[in-house]
């Protein structure tokens, strides 16, 4: 995502995204003035947006549309704002929910106005949302493919391992010979995405720089680079690492009330799980099998009796921000340097 600045609006059409339709309701500030269905193509979306500036005139300039983002089912509406330059608003679901207050009822009709009062109340916290460029759009598409094959593979291993002791040999057998014709295949799609990022990779000057600057860093390798970058933007959605870390589920919270309840604090489960267990693993090698500055830190903490996972849980946070310097000064990670700071 790309954020813009922010304007004030006084139409705000909100639309209830699904699969094979969109939902629409335009409000003119707190007023409804139109609620509709329509099909979900860039065509229909294009030709609706369209009559309804000619109905409602100057609501180009004024207008900003607002949506729950619902993944790749949000991609024709993204296509038809960017080409109409009109304000597109994607939104976390959770967030409409938890402050539009108690709902009675539901249905996609009373979602598409729950969005869109939802725009009104809060349009000075709205971020604008662009296209991504091209080859960071290809780069994702490309890791959730790695990463589905990467799954079934998983299974597949893990029904093999788990089953030989519990089959009668001649049909564990047969199913082994069954299940590795199929990991073969997998093992083949996994080579074939990963040839195709490498490819991307190298013909994009960006892609490429921001990947090298990010494997320089100790437990930073290739496959955590690049969902970083897909995750980011290419650091452009963040661009402070603390919130990078409430996004990756590291950064930690106080959780109080009164004197009832009082735990320590930890990590919220609102979180980015995927590129959260990439960021586990880098900080477990970097922890506890690599010299240097981190090993030498979870040895310390340890010592003094810190939990484990809780010192694990700030090296994630330390290769995050170290991350997000690298990118910032655009130069790689120096440890010498680094050490000669300690």
């Amino acid at each position: 995502m790309v954020l813009k600045n922010k304007v004030m609006k006084m139409f705000y059409l909100g639309i209830d995204v699904s699969k094979e339709k969109l939902d629409l309701c335009l409000m003119e500030n707190s007023n409804v003035l139109e609620e509709m269905e329509i099909k979900n193509n860039t065509k229909v979306i294009s030709k609706t947006i369209s009559s309804l500036f000619k109905k409602y005139k100057d609501t180009m300039d004024n207008m900003l549309i607002c949506a729950e983002y619902t993944g790749q089912y949000t991609y024709p509406l993204c296509c038809v704002c960017e080409e109409m330059e009109v304000s597109l608003w994607l939104e976390n679901p959770s967030q409409i929910k938890y402050r539009s207050g108690v709902q009675r009822g539901k249905s996609d009709k009373l979602d598409a106005k729950k969005i869109a009062t939802y725009a009104h109340r809060f349009v000075e916290e709205a971020k604008l949302f662009n296209l991504p460029q091209k080859s960071i759009e290809a780069l994702k598409h490309l890791v959730s493919e790695r990463d589905l094959y990467m799954v079934e593979k998983g299974k597949l291993q893990g029904q093999l391992t788990d089953q030989e002791r519990f089959m009668d040999s001649s049909l564990y057998k047969k199913k082994k010979k069954r299940y590795e014709a199929i990991i073969r295949q997998l093992d083949k799609a996994i080579a074939d995405v990963d040839n195709e990022i490498k490819k991307l990779m190298a013909s994009d000057k960006m892609l490429s720089t921001q990947h090298e600057l990010l494997c320089s860093i100790d437990g930073i390798g290739e496959r955590t680079a690049i969902k970083m970058i897909v995750e980011t933007n290419a650091f452009r959605d963040f661009k402070d690492p603390r919130k990078f870390c409430c996004h990756a589920g590291v950064a930690p919270f106080s959780f109080t009330s009164g004197s009832s309840q009082y735990t320590r604090n930890k990590v919220s489960n609102r979180a980015d799980k995927s590129i959260k267990a990439l960021l586990h693993m880098a900080a477990l090698v970097v922890a506890t099998r690599m010299n240097g500055e981190l090993n030498e830190y979870f040895l310390r903490k340890v010592a003094e009796g810190k939990n484990k996972m809780s010192v694990l849980n700030a090296v994630r946070a330390k290769l995050i921000y170290r991350m997000f310097a690298v990118i910032r000064n655009q130069r790689p990670y120096e440890k010498i340097y680094m050490q000669g700071l300690a």
